[in-house]
């Protein structure tokens, strides 16, 4: 199995040049510890595994979403920045992930493989937030410690918006979805449930969701900085919640959208 997997590394590393493809590029590029190639149909992982892509054929959102491929995850651009607006009908840029890739790279909760792999991040301790536990796959609990010094230094005012946090970590699968959560890996973190708003519960009490936001723009910035999607920037808006996807970041900043 080794030297398989040894073999598939080499091909990549010696065969022929394949054509670049930005969305996964960048995702090779944003988990170097896991990923070291691609072509057009595959990604490989330091393992030697070999995981389809999937192709660039549009499919309905609801499909996307149900079932992702790992290029689906690039068939919507994030916006980055602070110009916050109200998304256009399913536009959820991030929510649509392939389970088998995450679950790969971070481990199963349900199998006790990502307890193990926490590690403390102070939140704003100096403002009251203690400590919170995210995993150590892929630097996550680092970037979110650097993100939370940048937090800390934002006025006062804001802090309400971030103390307490509702959390990083919880093995559970995505409401209303058997599909585990970003949090299941500990890879996500919801801010102050009494500040934020979610799809679901409007939906819940008016039959509606037209979108809502009162999170301020400085917070955001500072997460995306850091390598962090916003759950706000969602047309199934969850405005608690950040989720490390470089990748996303990385192309947007790039100026990226997909053809």
């Amino acid at each position: 199995m080794r030297l398989r997997g040894l073999l598939s590394i080499l091909l990549i590393v010696a065969g022929s040049p394949v054509a670049a493809d930005p969305a996964l590029d960048a995702l090779v590029a944003a988990y170097p510890d896991f990923l070291v190639g691609h072509d057009d149909s595959s990604i490989t992982w330091k393992d030697g595994t070999v995981m389809p892509v999937g192709d660039n054929t549009p499919r309905p959102f609801d499909d996307m979403v149900n079932d992702a491929s790992i290029r689906d995850q690039f068939a919507l651009a994030y916006p980055l920045g602070v110009k916050l607006k109200a998304p256009a009908v399913n536009e959820d840029p991030g929510r649509i992930r392939n389970e088998a890739f995450f679950r790969k790279m971070y481990g199963d909760c349900r199998n006790g493989e990502v307890k193990d792999r926490l590690k403390a991040v102070p939140w704003l301790s100096h403002d009251g937030g203690g400590t919170l536990m995210a995993t150590s796959i892929n630097g996550v609990a680092d970037k979110l410690a650097a993100a939370a010094r940048d937090l800390e230094a934002l006025p006062r005012a804001l802090k309400k918006y971030l103390v307490p946090s509702a959390g990083i970590y919880s093995c559970r699968p995505i409401a209303q979805t058997d599909r585990t959560s970003m949090h299941g890996y500990a890879a996500a973190i919801d801010i102050n449930v009494h500040y934020s708003d979610y799809w679901l519960w409007t939906q819940q009490k008016t039959g509606q969701f037209p979108w809502i936001n009162r999170i301020p723009p400085q917070i955001v910035e500072v997460f995306e900085r850091h390598g962090f999607i916003w759950g706000g920037k969602w047309y199934h808006f969850d405005t608690m919640h950040f989720e490390y996807r470089p990748e996303l970041i990385n192309l947007a900043a790039k100026g990226w959208p997909r053809q």
